[in-house]
């Protein structure tokens, strides 16, 4: 400590670029001990990326907060969130903590040894010349105090870190259960689904408790806070309805989200959805590489072939075709949609239109005529609908927003809807893989300087020379989880020869289950967070210069 105390104090006034003296290790004595990673070029380049090392020995976490996988994830989780909090008012030191949701987050890690902590340091300057009795302060003294405060928690900071690892487990143990007990998704009474405000994650203040119909309360078991009970959607066709504002959009919401934990206080922290789970819509302008589209859209004009089709400015239901057809490939087994976002003629064609438009001159085969092949095929489907009765026939489950509460209104919509009609025939619905042509991924990716910087943009990612359009990945709009995205992009394009997107679910749910997954790069991201095989494979779908082979 001492070493680093002079060597900051030795550079004071210097040059900005004087900095890179603390490249390296540095021992601060007492188990601890700070690596600098990178040193940002100057003042207003991105800040400074270092990990702060502690042996277990000098830490005092309560052996709750460390039993088993789940806890192990909300008990870094929460270190991360007390750092931030520490630091707050501060400008020099900073962690990826989360909001709402608990991710599998790069920045504290548990290993044999101790903890790591990964931090962003913006080195303080004058101008461009250097502050190094701050810099000296920041990192010989405020650092190692705010990790031994937070990592030697006491009485009541004990109690709320053991609460909140109890709050996730609960959780990551009702959603394992979902799919034993024949459901897609839960959400318990007394839950608050509204957010606050279109900026804000928070619950809303006084807004109505969520209250389960009685014919689709369902109890689920918590291995803390025991029996929990509320709105089991079984798995099948379930159709979300109801008047404008009364909630339905809230609740597909709520349910999108739900493939992650939240923390206590949330709202939604008794509301769990399928891990595969998986948010479909329309997407105009988006690319399309290689996709089988024929179980919904035919031959086109001119003759073109739909079994394998290239885009790179796709139409609403072509890409909304597409999208659902890439999330089988992925291994989804439950897909989410809303009317609100869906291109039109890729759900529905009422009887008028399929009277005045002939079946052989419309190559759209409506998702309608669909829906109940899929869950025959073990596909589940949650559609928000406003407008269209065209899916009371073939639904499981409706169920009827009204002012915020559910009604389990699917005796009254079978009777209007009337008898299911015949599943219309067409091609297998499960995706046959692609093959994927690496060397134009790796040339995409790369580029001509070869460079591997990953920036996070409002409507996407940009992966050294690769820019992806994400907006419309909803469920993969977290930072830190397109960060994460990317470390396993590069990863990928690092292995050798051609790659099957049959075998690619495998190996990235082989790599995710790695504690290092964070590292398969060969780097050390301090601001990223573990997706879903889904996520990345949706992005991967997104990238304009994929190429399929076949």
């Amino acid at each position: 400590m001492n070493a680093l105390n002079e060597q900051c104090r030795n550079i004071d006034g210097r040059s900005y670029k004087a900095y890179k003296r603390l490249m390296g290790r540095h021992d601060l004595g007492v188990g601890r001990e700070l690596l600098v990673d990178h040193v940002q070029a100057d003042p207003f380049a991105p800040p400074s990326r270092m990990r702060f090392r502690i042996s277990w020995a000098q830490c005092r976490l309560p052996d709750a907060a460390l039993d088993g996988p789940d806890r192990r994830r909300a008990a870094r989780d929460w270190l991360a969130r007390c750092f931030r909090a520490e630091t707050r008012t501060e400008n020099v030191l900073s962690i990826d903590a989360g909001g709402q949701t608990v991710l599998e987050r790069s920045c504290v890690l548990f290993d044999e040894s101790g903890v790591e902590l990964r931090l962003k340091v913006a080195l303080p300057a004058r101008g461009r010349k250097i502050m190094g009795r701050q810099a000296a302060e920041a990192l010989t003294e405020r650092l190692p105090a705010v990790a031994q405060a937070i990592l030697c928690p006491e009485g009541a900071d004990i109690d709320a870190m053991i609460r909140h690892c109890q709050v996730v487990e609960d959780q990551a143990a009702m959603r394992r259960s979902l799919v034993e007990r024949g459901l897609v998704a839960f959400v318990a009474d007394g839950s608050v689904l509204p957010r606050a405000s279109g900026v804000s994650e928070g619950p809303l203040p006084e807004a109505v408790p969520f209250e389960s119909p009685d014919s689709l309360r369902v109890t689920l078991d918590r291995p803390n806070a025991g029996p929990i009970a509320g709105m089991g959607l079984p798995s099948g066709v379930t159709l979300i309805v109801g008047g404008g504002y009364h909630g339905k959009s809230t609740l597909l919401s709520a349910l999108q989200e739900s493939i992650h934990d939240h923390v206590a206080g949330d709202g939604r922290e008794a509301v769990v959805t399928r891990a595969d789970t998986m948010k479909i819509r329309a997407e105009d302008g988006r690319s399309v590489a290689g996709v089988d589209l024929s179980p919904f859209i035919g031959e086109l004009p001119g003759g073109s072939d739909t079994r394998c089709f290239h885009s790179q400015d796709a139409s609403g239901s072509t890409s909304q075709a597409a999208a659902l057809l890439e999330a089988l490939e992925a291994g989804s087994r439950c897909l989410l949609m809303d009317e609100d976002t869906s291109a039109t003629n890729f759900l529905i064609r009422d009887e008028r239109m399929r009277q005045l438009v002939s079946a052989d001159e419309e190559p759209i085969t409506p998702f309608v005529d669909r829906i109940r092949s899929l869950a025959e095929e073990g596909v589940s489907t949650l559609l928000v609908l406003g407008g269209s009765g065209d899916y009371l026939p073939v639904a499981d489950t409706v169920v009827q927003m009204k002012a915020f509460q559910p009604l389990d209104v699917t005796r009254r919509a079978r009777e209007i809807g009337g008898e299911p009609p015949e599943p219309v025939a067409g091609p297998d619905l499960l995706p046959v893989a692609r093959t994927l042509k690496m060397p134009a991924l790796r040339e995409a990716i790369l580029g001509r300087k070869g460079r591997m910087r990953i920036r996070v943009r409002e409507t996407g990612l940009t992966v050294g020379a690769a820019e992806i359009n994400l907006a419309a990945v909803e469920q993969l709009q977290d930072p830190s989880l397109q960060r994460g995205v990317a470390w396993l992009l590069m990863a990928l394009i690092g292995e050798e020869g051609p790659a099957r997107l049959e075998g690619l679910p495998g190996k990235l749910a082989e790599w995710l289950d790695r504690e290092d997954w964070h590292g398969l790069a060969g780097s050390t991201p301090v601001d990223a967070a573990r997706p879903r095989v889904v996520d990345v494979l949706a992005t991967l779908s997104r990238l304009r210069a994929v190429q399929p082979c076949f």
